[in-house]
């Protein structure tokens, strides 16, 4: 696998935890104040949420590199 074929699978990955990470520990406002939308999250904490999507990501990342490596799969086909 190519470090481009790398980068686009963690980013893949990244992008596909993100949403699931997302979520967690969401409270709606309870008394919104004007101009905020009624079911925007108190405290979003973007950051915490963005971290813990960058160590998951990374694990995951890191055994599809092993899968890959072992030839457990490929993305080639075998023509015969």
């Amino acid at each position: 696998m190519g470090w481009a074929t790398g980068v686009t699978v963690y980013f893949v990955i990244w992008w596909t935890v993100l949403f699931t990470v997302l979520p967690l520990g969401v409270k709606r406002a309870e008394n919104p104040g004007k101009g905020e939308e009624r079911g925007a999250p108190e405290r979003p904490d973007l950051v915490r949420k963005a971290i813990i999507t960058s160590l998951v990501a990374g694990a995951l990342w890191l055994a599809f590199y092993a899968i890959h490596q072992a030839d457990i799969f490929s993305f080639r086909r075998m023509v015969e």
